[in-house]
């Protein structure tokens, strides 16, 4: 395994993880924009460009771009979160250069007025379910009342009001302002041929124009409350709760994820002993997520709306122990046993690790083995794990729910 890297002329940050025994090539070009980096007016301007780099290019149609991928046998998607959007292939390695001549294309959409219009339905649509459907849209609204007024609590989606307003002009600067090469990380995972990579970056990517690109990075205010909101359809009562949490540059995340594992993994946790093995609970779990200079441990509950007062003061009384007791060396054994497995299992695709290695690099400009992981995961005490929940109360947060119900009492 050798990590490499480069620089072209204009910015652009060339990585790569190289694993001579791998089978696959994973590409992706991890540019650092999202939810966070737009006016509330211009709110999910992120997502519905990427939604139109697959609607063609000025060299390609949008039926040309699937055809190619579909050509190369290639696994290919893109994705956008609050802090990043991401365009990304995994192929066979002698396609590694025309993946990405295609990928790079794509990220210079043509924008054209026609498909622009017909997209914007799409997301209009994508609002509409996202409202409609289980769990009516709970992760989002939590966070924008945990995080009222900050950029992170901006909806990915963005609303139908925002949407409905965007012209193709705003997103044609948009793509100028943020899709530029100093703002973008090509990364590639498994086999690579490094030296050929770069060349190819050179060829596509060279003539992109170098323009400033920067993000306000000012830590938000986490807020407390309890809200509930009633929604006539749902069969079930979802609820999540925020709370805050180390950022994506506090050595603390370790510790944090471990204490996510113990309270709130799928199974053997906390919650899956209180809430799921007695059929409390259809869902119980936690998890912790970092964001540049901010953090989050966030727990969801899916429940009969019968149980949800109930449930969530069951939930409400775990934290309390957690924060009054912590938790014990058996349990910090076997969370390290769950986390290390999944880092591994993970990482022996090339596209598990291209996240990884590219969430990396944006974060915190810092390669990380799966190696260096499993040490630091290893390196983790019970005093840490203590330590994180003296810092990060798991108690004191903001709690939304939605249900069929009038109303629900908050915890004591």
């Amino acid at each position: 395994m050798e990590f490499l890297r480069a620089t072209l002329e204009n910015g652009l940050e060339v990585v790569a993880e190289c694993n001579g025994e791998a089978h696959s090539t994973a590409i992706g070009f991890f540019v650092n924009t999202g939810a966070r980096d737009e006016s509330p007016e211009f709110a999910g301007i992120s997502h519905f460009l990427e939604h139109m780099a697959f609607k063609g290019t000025a060299r390609r149609s949008g039926d040309d771009v699937n055809r190619e991928f579909d050509e190369m046998g290639a696994q290919y998607n893109a994705c956008t979160g609050e802090e990043h959007t991401v365009f990304f292939a995994s192929v066979l390695p002698e396609h590694q250069d025309r993946v990405l001549g295609l990928l790079a294309d794509i990220l210079r959409p043509a924008l054209r007025e026609e498909d622009f219009q017909t997209e914007k339905q799409v997301i209009l649509e994508e609002i509409r379910m996202y409202e409609d459907q289980p769990p009516f849209g709970a992760d989002e609204k939590c966070r924008a009342a945990h995080w009222r007024g900050h950029p992170l609590g901006q909806s990915v989606l963005g609303s139908m009001e925002s949407v409905g307003k965007l012209t193709v002009e705003a997103m044609r600067a948009y793509l100028r302002a943020r899709y530029v090469p100093g703002n973008i990380a090509l990364v590639a995972t498994g086999r690579v041929d490094f030296e050929a990579l770069v060349r190819s970056a050179r060829r596509h990517c060279g003539d992109w124009e170098p323009t400033p690109a920067s993000r306000i990075v000012q830590p938000p205010l986490h807020r407390r409350g309890f809200h509930h909101v009633r929604k006539e359809s749902a069969t079930l009562a979802y609820a999540v709760q925020m709370t805050a949490g180390p950022t994506a540059t506090d050595g603390d995340r370790y510790a944090a994820k471990l204490l996510a594992a113990i309270v709130g993994d799928d199974t053997g946790s906390r919650l899956f002993w209180e809430l799921i093995d007695p059929g409390l609970a259809e869902s119980a779990s936690m998890g912790h997520y970092e964001f540049e200079g901010a953090g989050l441990m966030v727990t969801y509950l899916g429940c009969d709306p019968t149980l949800a007062a109930e449930n969530l003061q069951r939930i409400h009384d775990l934290f309390r122990r957690v924060e009054s007791e912590s938790v014990t060396q058996a349990e910090l054994d076997q969370a390290r046993t769950k986390v290390s497995s999944r880092v591994v299992l993970s990482g022996e695709r090339p596209r598990g690790r291209l996240f990884v290695v590219g969430g990396d690099w944006l974060h915190r400009r810092q390669y990380r083995s799966v190696r260096d992981d499993l040490d630091s995961l290893a390196a983790m005490t019970l005093d840490d794990v203590t330590n994180v929940v003296a810092k990060y109360p798991l108690s004191s947060g903001t709690t939304l729910i939605i249900s069929p119900l009038d109303e629900i009492a908050p915890p004591r």
